[in-house]
């Protein structure tokens, strides 16, 4: 039998899962959920995530964060605040270096042009695209598509931002139905919408929040859309860079930016943990489906780091996602993937072979989904490349001139 650390009564136990849509054997060297773990890093779509635009398009330097670089990040918090609340570390981390699979090519800016494309056809939703991803278009195993995973890898999938149906569902998600290829296969796999997920989903779901807060500090603070004093009215962040400052004079700018979001990282942490063991010991949950039974969230951040949070996401929003700057560069990408799309969905035969061949038949809803799989899948440069292919050479698909300084 496999040796597991010591894991407390609510986390995610192996030989406790629900298993996996598919039945397979089980291996006599990893738990389930190590597997999973194994098969994300394999994937074609994680490979593809080095080349994922983050904030900033990927030839914009060397040092910012793209989309693997922030998976990473995330699985490292993921794995360390599963560890020291006695959970499943394996699946948090799986969990962790799945979230951002379905990303299209850059970020949030590709990812707004395709759901605009999309409308007519129920739109495109990254979260969405990550179940696409796992449970169809990666196509690697000889016995199935997608990677098989457990029910707990898909479930804190599917809810990495809570419960999708139901009186638990967040106000804002409400008005939006269940993607149709979740609710399709929810059908045959029921990965219980109506709850809250596993202890090791809520802890990745944080963990990501923990991560691009963080270096979204660092990556524009680098890129000089902000400096260190414009920080200084942003709760929790001005006083830790003040702090820091005080305690080592004259530090070098790079020192100086690092030190600080270390132990901001290290605060959010720490709150977090705090906030987590009171919950849990107030509900004393006997399992991870009691927890999940709970009603609300167990991990969480404490009521004055919430509002630290939202007053750092504002912050950034103002200065880092509606600069000007990251502006330009994001409507070059926006116009980039919706004329891809446009040009695929009127002459389909620019599309590549396997995917003509399995564009047959499709009425416009089933070709808009193909195309929006194959557009999702591409990389920044990929992306770039296609769009000069098809349009030729020109300032829209010419993203060589970096906007940012990119210092060591």
């Amino acid at each position: 039998m496999i040796q597991l650390p010591h894991l407390a009564c609510y986390a995610s136990l192996p030989q406790d899962s629900r298993g996996r849509p598919r039945a397979e054997p089980e291996s006599p060297t990893r738990t389930c959920f190590q597997r999973d773990r194994d098969r994300i890093i394999h994937s074609t779509a994680f490979r593809r995530l080095q080349y994922k635009t983050q904030v900033f398009v990927t030839h914009e330097g060397d040092h910012y964060r793209t989309r693997l670089t922030h998976s990473l990040e995330v699985a490292q918090i993921a794995r360390s605040l599963a560890r020291a609340l006695g959970l499943n570390e394996d699946l948090a981390e799986a969990l962790a270096l799945a979230h951002d699979l379905g990303h299209p090519p850059f970020g949030h800016a590709g990812e707004d042009a395709l759901d605009r494309a999309m409308a007519p056809w129920g739109g495109f939703d990254h979260n969405e695209q990550t179940f696409r991803v796992l449970t169809a278009l990666e196509r690697r195993y000889a016995a199935f598509d997608g990677l098989n995973l457990t029910w707990e890898a898909l479930e804190g999938t599917v809810k990495h931002n809570g419960p999708l149906i139901g009186p638990l569902v967040e106000p804002r998600a409400r008005e939006r139905p269940v993607p149709e290829s979740i609710a399709a296969f929810n059908q045959g796999f029921d990965l219980d919408l109506a709850s809250h997920p596993g202890p090791e989903a809520q802890v990745a779901a944080l963990a990501d929040d923990i991560a691009y807060n963080n270096h979204d500090i660092d990556d524009g603070l680098r890129a000089g859309l902000f400096a260190p004093a414009d920080l200084e009215p942003v709760p929790l962040v001005g006083p830790i860079f003040r702090e820091v400052a005080a305690r080592y004079p004259g530090l070098e700018r790079p020192r100086l930016i690092h030190e600080s979001i270390r132990r901001l990282m290290t605060r959010m942490v720490e709150d977090l943990l705090a906030e987590t063991r009171e919950r849990l010991a107030r509900a004393a949950p006997g399992s991870a489906a009691e927890l999940r039974a709970l009603g609300a969230p167990a991990v969480a951040f404490s009521a004055a780091m919430r509002e630290n949070d939202r007053a750092l996401k504002a912050f950034l929003f103002e200065r880092m996602y509606r600069h000007d700057r990251v502006n330009r560069m994001t409507a070059k990408a926006r116009q980039t993937v919706a004329e891809l799309f446009g040009a695929y969905f009127n002459s389909r035969e620019r599309l590549p072979e396997e995917w003509q061949a399995a564009a047959q038949g499709l009425d416009h809803a089933g070709l808009a989904r193909l195309i929006g799989d194959y557009i999702a899948g591409m990389t920044d440069r990929f992306a770039m490349g296609e769009h000069r292919a098809i349009f030729g050479p020109g300032e829209l698909n010419d993203f060589s001139a970096p906007l940012f300084s990119d210092p060591l």
